[in-house]
């Protein structure tokens, strides 16, 4: 199910948050999904703009086409489409836990590790770095 900032707030504490790009998307995206599901809560997936992506690499679907695909996801309840940064958007949602592949531990923006320290959200880091989208752009 899409959902709009303005309703974010709705799923405070009731939420597993992942996020990130996924273009294109691939079987370690789907690996980090279900390991977030697993944590036991429905998982929110906050989709970066394109101008994120494109930071990257050249965007292969828009953020309204990725966020129709994550959306089919089974091991994802709602997807919202980003406008901002991921610290607004944890500000707002607050979920209970702030899932990010282990590969991010260490190196997890400052201001990100703060908010959830703010707000009692807890950071989980899953080992389900398969691949990366980056890097398969890179080997086409």
């Amino acid at each position: 199910m899409l959902i709009e900032t303005a309703d974010l707030h709705i799923h405070r504490g009731q939420v597993s948050m992942v996020d990130g790009g996924f273009d294109p998307l691939h079987h370690g995206h789907i690996e980090y999904f279900e390991q977030a599901a697993g944590l036991g809560l429905p998982v929110l997936c906050n989709l970066a703009p394109d101008e994120w992506i494109a930071a990257k690499h050249p965007v292969l679907l828009t953020q309204a086409q990725r966020g129709r695909v994550v959306d089919s996801i089974r091991f994802i309840s709602f997807t919202h489409l980003a406008g901002g940064t991921t610290v607004d958007v944890l500000a707002e949602l607050r979920p209970r836990f702030y899932a990010k592949g282990a590969d991010w531990e260490g190196r997890l923006p400052a201001p990100e590790l703060e908010i959830c320290a703010e707000h009692g959200i807890e950071v989980v880091y899953l080992d389900s770095l398969l691949d990366s989208s980056s890097a398969i752009i890179r080997r086409r």
